[in-house]
């Protein structure tokens, strides 16, 4: 079975969520990585946010912080782990940005 992290901010991904839960047929584990309260306007260092390790077949990336979305596309790419960050422009990294 396949597993899908979803990064998230503040509910930011909650939709799609229920919907992967709801429609995904127990086809793969959602795990949910929540990232809630204030964040300073610039982070320099994502290590008190992210993980140094995911262990995933997939990461969608609904995070609203521009600095952590750049981050988390940098550590999937070291992981080896693609990233869909859907409607972002990620500067760094190699996430998937589909428009929405």
């Amino acid at each position: 079975m396949q597993t899908i992290i979803v990064f998230q901010q503040n509910g930011s991904g909650k939709s799609k969520i229920e919907g992967m839960n709801q429609f995904g047929d127990k086809k793969f584990i959602v795990k949910i990585v929540n990232i809630d309260g204030e964040l300073p306007p610039l982070i320099d260092d994502s290590a008190a946010y992210l993980p140094k390790i995911i262990e995933a077949d997939l990461v969608l990336d609904y995070l609203k912080h521009q600095d952590l979305s750049d981050d988390l596309s940098l550590l999937c790419e070291k992981l080896k782990i693609p990233v869909i960050a859907s409607g972002k422009k990620i500067t760094a990294g190699k996430a998937i940005c589909p428009p929405t």
